[in-house]
């Protein structure tokens, strides 16, 4: 099958909005966490996200937000945006020129794009409330495909002109995974011969509170504690939101173009838990099987992995699940660095999944490996695993980033550093 190279990043994120930014966070364990003041009130007992800054999109007015002027977008386009959507279109922005892809290659047949989102929670709220207000033919002409899970692909893909494959994924924090995965394999199989695939949520109110109800967000008050995986103290995760776009092409046409790879992308495996809507197996059943898959479709022994990004949301049970899987794939004889990103960043949804790819892929290309910040007292469970708690500036060779989502949905993603 062809060999697939990842040629462009694009970053909106809590810990950065740029890679330049990105990698400094990663390199200095700076993480985006704060004390936004839309969760400053009664009705929110959760008080922390992790926050984009240079964004101001709290109008329902998109026409009134407020973000970085280096972003152009028409006003016929940004009028069907909900907030992710400009998130990811800027992050897109980012990653086509990185990649140095000009509107000729953007709009070949053989270019697709795959997207993650959840949809947006505030959109969707508010065209209601006006449905339920002012009768149903007030509705907002544009409110369906400004709103609901597919809203990342439709607008991108009559954006920016794509007429290749074109596809939105959702399957909770597994998502993004899942358009890396297939977007994968929809290039090794000679269908595309380039694909672009973007993850992006919302970061506001609506976005994040639903989760108090599920008891699985954070109640601390100090950003500096509130997000801590594989601590033993770790009490639920911290939202976030933003974009992450990465540019995935074959080796012919990277080259064609003169383009160098951040890293290969050499494999992936999905499985599935079977167990619980909301909760992990307890021994990470469908994880250990992703991982595994992951492996064989790389070609790659256990022993071939120097470094994990987990996925660890910082809760209780999705810590102790991937423990339980890692320890069943990587046995006692590996000594397998791990972290989690999520301390610095809080936990992307639909978004995680690319987010930590794309660290992965930075990593690669520049000669470190993110330690797991917030860790005071690591969870005796993690036995072997060597969880790093500082960055190590080292070269690998390969790293493979975890994913797990709501229903039991895993994702594993292999990347080779490109000598």
């Amino acid at each position: 099958m062809k060999e697939v190279w990842v040629t462009g990043l694009g970053f909106i994120t809590s810990i950065g909005c740029n890679s330049d930014q990105v990698e400094n966070s990663l390199l200095n364990l700076r993480h985006g966490i704060a004390c936004p003041n839309m969760l400053q009130v009664p009705e929110s007992p959760v008080k922390v996200a992790g926050t984009i800054d240079e964004f101001e999109l709290d109008s329902s007015d998109p026409e009134d937000w407020k973000f970085p002027s280096e972003y152009k977008v028409p006003r016929s386009l940004i009028r069907s945006f909900s907030p992710h959507v400009l998130y990811a279109w800027c992050s897109l922005q980012q990653a086509i020129k990185d990649a140095n892809i000009d509107s000729q290659d953007l709009q070949d047949p053989e270019s697709g794009i795959y997207t993650a989102s959840g949809g947006s929670m505030r959109s969707i709220h508010k065209h209601f409330e006006k449905m339920d207000r002012n009768g149903v033919m007030a509705c907002n002409p544009l409110a369906i495909v400004s709103s609901i899970p597919g809203t990342l692909t439709f607008n991108l893909v009559a954006a920016l002109g794509i007429r290749g494959s074109s596809m939105g994924l959702v399957s909770a924090c597994a998502s993004s995974g899942h358009a890396l995965g297939t977007a994968l394999d929809e290039i090794r199989l000679g269908r595309q011969k380039r694909m672009l695939v973007v993850g992006a949520e919302d970061c506001n109110f609506e976005s994040i509170v639903p989760f108090c109800g599920m008891r699985a967000l954070s109640l601390e008050k100090d950003p500096n504690l509130a997000s801590r995986p594989f601590d033993s103290n770790r009490n639920g995760f911290v939202g976030t939101g933003g974009s992450v776009s990465l540019i995935l092409e074959t080796k012919q046409e990277a080259q064609r173009r003169g383009a160098q790879p951040y890293a290969k992308f050499i494999g992936w495996g999905q499985g599935s838990d079977g167990h619980n809507v909301a909760i992990s197996h307890p021994e990470g059943r469908g994880l250990h099987d992703s991982m595994k898959k992951a492996l064989k479709d790389s070609s790659l022994s256990p022993a071939d992995i120097d470094y994990i990004n987990a996925h660890a949301p910082s809760t209780q049970i999705g810590d102790a699940s991937e423990m339980h899987a890692l320890k069943a794939v990587f046995q006692e004889h590996q000594t397998l660095k791990v972290s989690s990103t999520k301390a610095l960043t809080g936990h992307g949804l639909s978004l995680s999944s690319i987010m930590e790819a794309g660290f992965c892929c930075l990593a690669l290309k520049k000669g470190f490996l993110p330690g797991s910040a917030n860790v005071t007292t690591p969870d005796p469970a993690l036995g072997h695993l060597n969880l790093i708690r500082t960055t190590e500036k080292i070269q690998v060779s390969h790293i493979m980033s975890n994913s797990s989502g709501f229903g039991g949905a895993n994702v594993s993603l292999v990347f080779k550093h490109a000598h």
